[in-house]
């Protein structure tokens, strides 16, 4: 073999062997790489969808681990995380330990939620006013209410229902947290008369342990204060009405990185808010920021009872 092409047929071979080397290295590095992200535990549900399929597509770890509202913003002020999934994004105030680092945060809205107002079964109504709520949260006495039940005394879901009552401490006579979704609805499943308060993902997603639970309650749905457009119709937190923000109680969930680079944060970020994990979010029962909507109404079972 003349000498010209042993030594072209080296170099070829010397050029795939590094090609291997540094794709088996690469690989590693991303096997290697892990990421934990704190996660509004009301819509848990649906973020432990995104992480079976984003696990089964890529090599990197991810670890969510769920947290209320109050602990993530302890978590953040302490910068024990610079990860999370909420309900709101930060206000100035609380951003502001990053951005005086010269931390640009990248926020990224990845679905639409809603807070439900659940009842017992055995319940006449099967509509509320959202005025009833927020007088009752504001201590009146509304007839049809025996009390409020959140999910936990540090819920995103009493930060929400407090800012639409516009109050800003909750008069605990008569509501009161447990301290998980599933508490709730079983509570609301044994008491009639009570009205529970949990993120719309866990009554479309309940967990298989739970379906007796949910079979005992049903969703109401609620009708918008006087002074707010389409006051005068009931809507439930479906798919459309959630998109469309029909319905009174909708908030939006976001992704907020406050890592200062791209790294595995924001490359989870990304898969989530792209098709595929868009139609995570449409398979969950809340509704996706950038797809087209299928109808999938909260459990007919539920509904119907």
């Amino acid at each position: 073999m003349p000498k010209y092409l042993r030594f072209l047929l080296f170099s070829f071979a010397f050029v795939l062997t590094i090609f291997f080397i540094d794709s088996c290295a690469d690989k590693k590095k991303k096997e290697d790489e892990t990421a934990t992200i704190y996660v509004d535990e009301t819509v848990m549900p649906m973020m432990e969808d995104q992480l079976v399929v984003f696990h089964s597509q890529r090599p990197e770890k991810i670890n969510l681990i769920p947290k209320t509202e109050v602990a993530i913003l302890d978590l953040l002020k302490n910068d024990s995380t610079r990860l999370v999934v909420m309900s709101r994004t930060l206000s100035k105030g609380e951003e502001k330990r990053f951005t005086d680092k010269g931390i640009v945060p990248r926020i990224t809205q990845i679905a639409i939620d809603g807070v439900a107002l659940v009842a017992n079964t055995k319940a006449k109504d099967t509509v509320i006013d959202l005025q009833d709520i927020i007088d009752f949260m504001n201590g009146k006495s509304v007839a049809t209410i025996k009390g409020l039940v959140f999910d936990n005394a540090n819920s995103s879901t009493i930060d929400f229902l407090s800012k639409k009552a516009s109050v800003t401490k909750v008069d605990s006579k008569n509501i009161f947290a447990l301290k998980t979704s599933n508490d709730v609805i079983k509570y609301i499943g044994e008491n009639d008369g009570y009205i529970g308060v949990v993120g719309v993902n866990w009554m479309t997603q309940p967990m298989p342990d739970m379906l007796n639970s949910t079979s005992n309650v049903k969703v109401l749905a609620v009708k918008n204060v006087k002074s707010e457009p389409n006051s005068t119709e009931y809507y439930k937190p479906s798919q459309s009405n959630l998109a469309e923000g029909l319905y009174p109680l909708t908030r939006k969930i976001f992704m907020l990185n406050y890592e200062g680079s791209v790294g595995l944060g924001m490359g989870f970020a990304t898969f989530v808010a792209g098709d595929v994990g868009q139609r995570i979010v449409l398979k969950s029962g809340l509704a996706p920021v950038r797809l087209a909507l299928r109808e999938v109404k909260v459990r007919e079972d539920i509904e119907n009872k």
